[in-house]
């Protein structure tokens, strides 16, 4: 998948990203099964799963649709737009707790709250963008990822709790049985 994610990246990229992706496994024990990306201090991608994750993984589409949707929060610059939403939330909340007479200790409690709902206000929606553009990279890439989108059956589903980070699992999965439609009909590359 290495190849083809660093490929999709440098032809959908929007803005100059670094698109060397590091590929990790934390092999703790007793962690849950996850996977998340996230940039090292030189702006390198990495892509970490726990090794619960490829453990509970049934074959290679599962596997190849996490890659794929981790590496599209790098390409959609997901990391940058949650600093932002969470800078814009914390300077309004800070903002309005000192416009109504707060001490500094209820000015940086209503920061850290609004930075905490900026950072979520938008997750959901970069999870099902995520969701399309990695089911396409692993289509691009050889594998299913309509059968990689199983993986969501298995995991508890997150429902869609207002202040959640993670859409409904049919949300999801109707968002990957969407792209692989629109590929096939060509309205996507």
């Amino acid at each position: 998948m290495e190849p083809a994610v660093e490929r999709e990246c440098v032809q959908r990229r929007t803005q100059p990203i670094n698109c060397d992706f590091q590929f990790v496994v934390d092999d703790r024990s007793g962690l849950e099964p996850n996977a998340f990306q996230t940039v090292d201090s030189t702006g390198r991608p990495i892509i970490g799963f726990t090794l619960s994750l490829i453990g509970e993984a049934r074959n290679a589409d599962e596997l190849a649709f996490v890659i794929g949707h981790e590496a599209s929060h790098h390409i959609l610059g997901h990391i940058n737009r949650k600093t932002s939403a969470a800078t814009v939330g914390a300077v309004i909340l800070g903002g309005l707790a000192s416009a109504y007479g707060g001490d500094d200790n209820v000015i940086r409690t209503a920061q850290d709250f609004g930075a905490q709902f900026g950072a979520r206000y938008y997750s959901k929606e970069w999870e099902l963008e995520a969701d399309y553009l990695g089911a396409i990279i692993a289509l691009n890439a050889g594998f299913d990822p309509e059968h990689g989108a199983q993986f969501f059956a298995r995991i508890p589903d997150p429902g869609d709790k207002i202040l959640g980070t993670h859409p409904s699992r049919a949300a999801r999965m109707s968002q990957v049985a969407r792209a692989v439609a629109d590929h096939r009909a060509g309205r996507v590359r």
